[in-house]
């Protein structure tokens, strides 16, 4: 991205949404050179979807029980309760080790996610970053508010369909 003609550099800040926020806490922790920021909008502390593969390293996907999707009264879908807990083995292999990252950090949290548990997620990512010494991470909760938050001005999506069980989730 630094040899981008748009990019001015010589660092760069990242933002990711969902999947996308794990894939940038993941290039936090592993390209740390030239990244001074990060900010996560409704991620998981964990690899998820996918393993991720660097160089010779391996982060396994973090794991889902589709018997504990749920269907809510809207009729769409509940994901929450389906995803494993990173902290139990054996998922905690699945956890991004954030401490080996650079920079500050801000969380948005759409405190209505069904998509998973991202307030719980960003605050499993503050303690631990805490506990390996690096400045506080912020956090910024948004109530009513679900998985996709959109850049403002945007009008917020009641729903988005998720790729991976094809169905609409709020």
């Amino acid at each position: 991205m630094l040899h981008h003609p748009q990019v001015k550099g010589p660092n760069i800040g990242l933002l990711g949404v969902s999947k996308g926020g794990d894939l940038c806490l993941s290039m936090a922790a592993f390209l740390k050179d030239n990244i001074t920021a990060t900010v996560l909008i409704n991620a998981c502390v964990a690899n998820t979807l996918v393993p991720l593969y660097y160089k010779d390293l391996s982060v396994p996907s973090l794991g889902y029980d589709q018997t504990k999707m749920k269907i809510m009264e809207s009729g769409l879908l509940d994901l929450r309760d389906s995803w494993n807990n990173p902290l139990e083995e054996p998922n905690h292999q699945s956890l991004i080790p954030l401490e080996k990252a650079q920079g500050p950090f801000l969380f948005i949290v759409g405190m209505d996610d069904h998509n998973w548990k991202s307030a719980l997620y960003a605050q499993i990512a503050c303690e631990h970053l805490q506990a390996h010494g690096k400045d506080r991470p912020q956090i910024i909760y948004y109530p009513e508010t679900g998985h996709c938050i959109d850049p403002p001005y945007f009008p917020p999506p009641i729903a988005f369909v998720h790729s991976v069980v094809d169905v609409a989730i709020f």
